[in-house]
């Protein structure tokens, strides 16, 4: 389908290393001149780390943003020009100290496609090692162990609210459950 928006100009407002605000004015798809604020950002990456015995890990952490804590799966932003699955390791390691040997592209997601560019990238990671977190400076986790059906029931019942925890635990659990590993 052809773009109804024409852009007549483009400008930064801010920029940081994660993300830079632009401010276009554009003629709408009405024909109206306006403006329109774009948030550009890095990649988000996303992991659903699941063990032989049908565990997983979760992350908490207080989200300024929001001025809450959230439960979530280890994810995080890709590098510039870093390809997502090494993203997605290193996040894994840093996160939960975690060492997949098998890896599973599950699925991408627009984070908030009405204001940003950001694509979620989501991956099964399987196989594990655990060795030492490697957090962030800015990061203050706390790590939770709980069986897949224990993290599965925290999104039906609207415990974890993240996007993209929300979206890898429902994509993981089609991705189990069609390979007769889940029952439930």
């Amino acid at each position: 389908m052809k773009n109804p928006w024409k852009i007549l100009s483009t400008r930064e407002i801010y920029k940081n290393p994660w993300i830079r605000l632009r401010e276009d004015k554009v003629i709408t798809p009405s024909g109206t001149e306006g403006i329109y604020g774009v948030v550009e950002a890095h990649p988000a990456i996303a992991i659903v780390p699941i063990t032989e015995d049908l565990h997983t890990y979760l992350v908490g952490q207080y989200r300024y943003p929001l001025n809450t804590y959230s439960w979530e799966i280890p994810e995080g932003g890709g590098a510039p020009g870093e390809d997502t699955l090494d993203g997605a390791k290193r996040e894994l390691l840093e996160e939960t100290g975690l060492i997949a040997s098998t890896w599973t592209f599950l699925d991408t997601m627009y984070t908030s496609n009405s204001f940003t560019n950001e694509i979620g990238y989501i991956y099964l990671a399987e196989d594990l090692i655990q060795k030492s977190p490697e957090p962030d400076h800015t990061e203050d986790l706390q790590i939770k162990k709980v069986s897949f059906k224990e993290a599965w029931t925290m999104v039906l019942d609207k415990e974890i609210k993240d996007a993209l925890a929300i979206t890898g635990i429902l994509r993981a659990h089609t991705y189990l459950s069609a390979r007769g590993r889940l029952n439930f």
